[in-house]
């Protein structure tokens, strides 16, 4: 459709695309000025001639990194996408120069010690899995095709935990972080790219304008998403004495009980579930809870490829996924379910 060509066009230049970062761990995954000129494919649409030019209505955030995103643009808040993986950005997309060399950088960096997860941004199907497998990147690399022309690319891996043609959820674990290649220290190099391999846009604009957080933080999702974090959503209202149906699908029933939980809790009643929803609707967890909540849970570490029986028991296999999801997150290894336990597995 026309306003998903212009969405992806103006993601493509905004939001950092000029930025000069070049924090840390920052990569060579980059292209020189004379491969990437500036007026070509990333260049072009302001974001006045996008939002002029979109049919519907839809709202884009300005750059995409202020306050929650209006619950009026259901179609890209759906729940489909979420963060690659968690920890500090440290380099951004767009012109940088390092060793004295003005380049293109085409993603985002996310930096954590080598074995921290790396999780597919939505469903799709592993297309290429190796080494230097899109040009000018390097290092084990994974590249997951999404339809439509979507594509998402993640770099300098330490290790692959599925095939080539394998079919993957979003949130599944892909990949452990890592620093193969060309690459100063430990982390992800994330790409997203819209009309073929290689033509990326900003992959941190675009997670930010679908409710996710590159890096980690807590989504958000309008009425009509689905998936499971609208799985453990349903669960935790039910939890909080709610009559709600758990399908996973963010419906008028759905979206009417947590509107009305939400004025009862103070909260604006605007049936989405974002970054002031989720901390008041979620409970600290350990070994010896049961109960809806901890169903809650066991459903998001499930989207983690955790591979647990939800049953609302937490006992010892589930405080053993708990340690484990928490040790491949880089976040401390204690088995309780707190605020940031949570945000991550809602990432």
């Amino acid at each position: 459709m026309l306003w998903q060509v212009a969405v992806a066009r103006w993601e493509g230049r905004h939001d950092g695309a000029v930025s000069a970062a070049a924090h840390g761990e920052g990569t060579p995954d980059m292209r020189t000025d004379t491969d990437h000129p500036a007026d070509s494919e990333h260049g072009g649409l302001s974001r006045r001639t996008v939002l002029l030019g979109l049919s519907g209505g839809l709202a884009l955030a300005g750059t995409g990194l202020g306050p929650a995103l209006s619950a009026s643009a259901a179609t890209l808040l759906n729940g489909r996408w979420c963060s690659p993986a968690r920890g500090r950005l440290s380099s951004a997309y767009g012109w940088r120069t390092l060793n004295g060399v003005r380049a293109w950088h085409a993603g985002w960096d996310v930096a954590n010690p080598v074995g921290t997860a790396v999780y597919a941004a939505a469903a799709g199907t592993v297309v290429r899995r190796g080494w230097n497998v899109v040009g000018g990147r390097t290092g084990n690399g994974i590249v997951v095709s999404h339809g439509s022309g979507v594509y998402t690319y993640y770099g300098h891996l330490n290790a692959f935990r599925v095939g080539n043609g394998a079919s993957v959820s979003a949130g599944q674990r892909i990949a452990d972080m890592g620093a193969t290649g060309n690459v100063t220290g430990p982390h992800l190099h994330f790409e997203v790219q819209i009309g073929g391999i290689g033509k990326d846009v900003n992959p941190r604009t675009h997670l930010t304008n679908r409710g996710a957080v590159l890096g980690g933080g807590w989504p958000t999702l309008d009425p009509e998403a689905r998936g499971q974090r609208v799985k453990a959503m349903q669960f935790l209202l039910r939890q909080r004495g709610r009559s709600i149906t758990v399908d996973g699908y963010h419906g008028s029933q759905s979206t009417a009980t947590l509107k009305a939980w939400q004025r009862a809790v103070k909260l604006v009643g605007d049936g989405q579930a974002g970054p002031k929803t989720w901390p008041v609707l979620d409970y600290v967890l350990r070994q010896g809870h049961g109960g809806d909540h901890v169903r809650a849970l066991q459903t998001l570490l499930n989207k983690h490829s955790a591979g647990l029986l939800v049953d609302g028991d937490f006992g010892g296999v589930t405080n053993t996924a708990v340690k484990s999801f928490q040790g491949l997150n880089n976040l401390v290894k204690d088995g309780e379910a707190g605020p940031i336990t949570w945000q991550a597995a809602l990432s």
